[in-house]
């Protein structure tokens, strides 16, 4: 075993004990006022609700999902290929595989909503001191759930490489464990829709009842949606995302530890197997001084604060690839490679704040669009999000295509598909950083919420603002990076799922997917359709929760019209209800599709002598992986782009010709209200879900492999 592997637990500890300080230093800080407690404990209890009704139902769905796995594994041919372990004995290791890694991201999605929720209060408060104790809040609070969650993946892959016998077989382990990863995909899967109908079916219904037909501000106490608004942030941005990022950095390191077999079984050295798990224990030490160096001057743009430490994390990052590679690998190619996959972050950055913030061209035409109306509003705002595709697929593929060079250039067999999981793990290294900024966005929305809500001032208000704008700009980050990292990784878990039929088979290699095959060209067919069928489920599971959500308010507002004056508080506790019952219902349809699509097609075409099942599903998650990055890109940057288009105009910064400022109430806010309601189930729903959908398609294929061969 290598001296350096030692890192991996000590960074593992090290980055929980550095979360548990935050979380007490966040917890010891004043909640505000009673007003803001009270608004801050409802919230709280709404999430916690959700949170409980919705893992009951993903738990049972998981024990199902588990059961069957185990039995069809070990009945279908999983003891080809690895010598000493019965049908059987692969059937129950790939079961309990996959509750463990489904218990993890249960865990983490739990993790990120109670900090979060904690801390969206006591940063509203922080508000009413300045804007750097408010900045310091929101990113205290995000980094507890984004280094708990990353040290808990990495330990959980550690632990579980080990029980499966790593230490002496480290060459059959990493198949043994795909179940973990399958697990933590299934469940985020899940977890991210979920919380994703939840928080945009009540932010259009909160929306489009208070906002557009009332005439109220955002988060104003007298719409009855306004507490649904706010837990949702919570269930979907904290929770969703965090269960999201957890199994990311689960099935990429399994995905990149089977690749490193086939150099292991040439060498002899086990680095290549474990190196990682070591270069990702790298990078939490240097996000976590990422973190530790991010200072306000004055009144400056948080932003750039945020930016500067995420540099520093960067330029550690790097350094940590140059002195582990050499060491573990002995080879300055793969240093080169890893470097490509860091510097990509920096990229996809660059490219998301230029399409999401109001201070570059393409929000700014949506909001010029929105002048002339809702109409031209949409139609600006769609073309953003295509144009946007164009940068994330040259970022992909210049990426791939400079990893896997390098690689080859090590003169090691299969290097080139080493060469793009060390880009994959070099991009994951500031995962930690992502994701705190991440759960940096709705801590910053509900305390924007909590000071409207609790009647602060205009100018505390106005500092809670520029963080919510922040907090947008942070979100579409995220979704950005889960995305890119998402397309380096389906290569990577491409491969894996290629190494692995040959493995199951017996073969040397299995590397061709001929197109021309009938029945490959009909399973990439199938792909592309699966994506989009995804996507259609999600976004009207949206659509019909919100629809009953704006009918509850406006009945209200019918029944008591002592709402809008002020006299009667509205029933908050039905809508949370009501959200809560369509959004786990909505759920189910979009979530079992991915999950069954792969097994039925691989299975059926198993049938027949005259195809090959594996090819097909090979197809299937090829053109389905490059069909989900594109539209998620779409999605992402359009939604992105049309809420900062609304943010914009609500800062007043819009004006005509005479220069007269179109701002809340005007003509061009309706229109920007409206892009933004419809950017909203794209941005937060379906997007998201589908980084999700292109790994769980990558881990099934990987776990449920036995049966189409």
């Amino acid at each position: 075993m290598p001296g350096i592997f030692w890192l991996v637990p000590v960074a593992g500890i090290i980055g929980i004990l550095f979360a548990l300080i935050l979380a007490r230093d966040v917890l010891k800080r004043s909640p505000g006022t009673p007003k803001m407690e009270e608004i801050g404990d409802m919230i709280f209890e709404g999430a916690w609700a959700f949170l409980k009704r919705q893992y009951t139902t993903i738990g049972w769905l998981s024990i199902v999902v588990a059961v069957a796995i185990g039995v069809l594994v070990g009945a279908l041919g999983g003891h080809r290929g690895i010598e000493g372990i019965t049908a059987f004995g692969i059937g129950w290791r790939t079961g309990v595989a996959f509750m463990a890694g489904a218990f993890c991201s249960a865990v983490s999605g739990f993790i990120g909503m109670y900090i979060a929720v904690k801390a969206n209060a006591r940063c509203a408060a922080a508000s009413q001191h300045s804007l750097g104790e408010a900045v310091k809040v929101a990113l205290r609070g995000g980094a507890v759930p984004g280094f708990l969650i990353v040290a808990l993946s990495l330990l959980g892959v550690m632990v579980i490489f080990f029980a499966y016998g790593g230490a002496n077989t480290p060459d059959i382990a990493p198949h043994l464990i795909v179940g973990f990863g399958f697990g933590a995909s299934f469940v985020a899967l899940f977890a991210q829709l979920g919380g994703g109908i939840y928080t945009k079916a009540a932010d259009m219904g909160a929306d489009l009842v208070g906002k557009v037909e009332a005439g109220i501000p955002e988060d104003d106490p007298r719409n009855a949606a306004v507490i649904a608004d706010l837990v949702g942030d919570n269930v979907g941005d904290c929770a969703g995302r965090g269960a999201d990022l957890f199994e990311s950095t689960v099935a990429e390191n399994i995905g990149a530890m089977i690749l490193g077999i086939i150099i292991y079984a040439i060498t002899g050295n086990i680095a290549w197997i474990l190196f990682p798990l070591v270069i990702r224990a790298a990078g939490i030490i240097a996000s976590m001084i990422g973190i530790l160096s991010v200072r306000i001057r004055g009144d400056e743009n948080p932003m750039n604060a945020l930016n500067r430490g995420f540099y520093v994390a960067i330029g550690l990052s790097i350094v940590g690839m140059v002195l582990i590679v050499p060491h573990m690998l002995d080879d300055w190619w793969l240093v080169a490679a890893g470097a490509v996959g860091i510097l990509t972050s920096v990229v996809i950055v660059f490219i998301t704040q230029y399409y999401t913030e109001a201070r570059f061209r393409p929000v700014k035409s949506i909001v010029e669009a929105s002048k002339t109306g809702p109409a031209t509003n949409i139609v600006t705002g769609i073309a953003v999000g295509f144009e946007s595709t164009f940068a994330t697929a040259v970022t992909i593929g210049v990426s791939l295509l400079l990893s896997y060079w390098l690689g080859t250039m090590t003169g090691l067999p299969g290097g080139g598909a080493f060469g793009t999981a060390v880009a994959t793990m070099g991009m994951l290294m500031v995962c930690p950083y992502i994701l705190t900024e991440d759960t940096f966005g709705p801590i910053t929305d509900n305390a924007n919420g909590i000071n409207e809500m609790a009647g602060a001032g205009e100018e505390i208000r106005r500092i809670t603002d520029r963080l919510d704008a922040v907090g947008n700009t942070t979100k579409a980050l995220t979704k950005g990076y889960a995305m890119v990292s998402a397309g380096l990784a389906a290569f990577l878990l491409f491969q894996a799922y290629l190494d692995r039929v040959a493995f199951l088979r017996g073969l040397e290699s299995f590397n061709i997917v001929n197109l021309a095959r009938v029945e490959v060209f009909v399973g990439a067919l199938l792909a592309v359709m699966l994506v989009f069928l995804f996507s259609s489920f999600a976004i009207r599971a949206v659509s019909n929760t919100a629809s009953k959500i704006i009918e509850e308010v406006r009945r209200q507002f019918r029944a008591f019209p002592g709402i809008l004056t002020g006299e009667t508080r509205p029933d908050y506790a039905r809508v949370v209800d009501i959200t809560v019952r369509a959004s786990l219902t909505g759920m189910i349809a979009p979530g079992l599709l991915p999950v069954l699509a792969p097994v039925v097609i691989g299975v059926l075409f198993r049938f027949s002598e005259s195809y090959d099942a594996a090819m097909v599903v090979a197809a299937l998650l090829m053109v389905g992986t490059i069909g989900g990055i594109m539209l998620a890109a779409f999605m992402n940057n359009g939604g992105g782009a049309w809420d900062n288009a609304k943010k914009y105009i609500e800062d007043g910064q819009l004006k005509d010709e005479e220069g007269n400022v179109l701002g809340k109430g005007s003509l061009a806010h309706a229109a920007a209200v409206v892009g933004d309601t419809v950017g909203d189930p794209l941005k937060d729903t379906a997007g998201p879900s589908l980084h999700v959908l292109i790994k769980l398609l990558a881990t099934i294929t990987l776990v449920m492999c036995p049966l189409f061969i």
